[in-house]
């Protein structure tokens, strides 16, 4: 197993994982929060997709200063259900696991990507691990939004 694989394979149990919470969420507590300044349930889910978006196009820029050039496809599209998002997101996603599968070592190695906008510049390799951890963190926090509703929460250690 290549670099790639390992990549490839830590994408799709995350979002394997993921899917797993968002389906089990209730669709009449997509729209619950636990405060007035958090993400609903829909919206986390959203951010997830969007944000995977945007970071393939930071690292197609090999950084984040050509992002507010870039259309967003997620701005016009309201959150609806888990399933149409996720139809929503599929060609979008299958085109970052296509830029991945095409990554070299070297790539993931000597590519610097600048996010020094948000205070960093780190190699391709180590972002791609940060959007994986991303999707990962929000993930739990909707593991535990559904411990504080009182919903029966997914076992995702299978």
């Amino acid at each position: 197993m290549n670099e790639n694989d390992l990549l490839i394979l830590n994408f799709e149990e995350v979002r394997r994982r993921s899917i797993k919470v968002w389906k089990a969420i209730p669709t009449d507590m997509l729209n619950w929060k636990p405060d007035d300044k958090a993400f609903t349930c829909g919206e986390m889910i959203r951010h997830v997709m969007e944000g995977e978006f945007l970071y393939h196009q930071i690292l197609i820029q090999r950084g984040s200063a050509a992002l507010s050039d870039i259309p967003n496809p997620y701005e016009t599209k309201e959150f609806s259900t888990v399933e149409e998002d996720l139809a929503f997101a599929k060609p979008y996603r299958e085109e970052f696991l296509r830029f991945v599968r095409g990554l070299s070592k070297s790539d993931l190695e000597s590519i610097r990507i600048d996010r020094s906008d948000v205070g960093y510049v780190r190699t391709l390799g180590d972002m791609l691990l940060r959007i994986a951890y991303h999707e990962s963190v929000h993930t739990g926090q909707l593991l535990d939004y559904m411990r504080t509703m009182g919903v029966e929460r997914p076992n995702i250690w299978d």
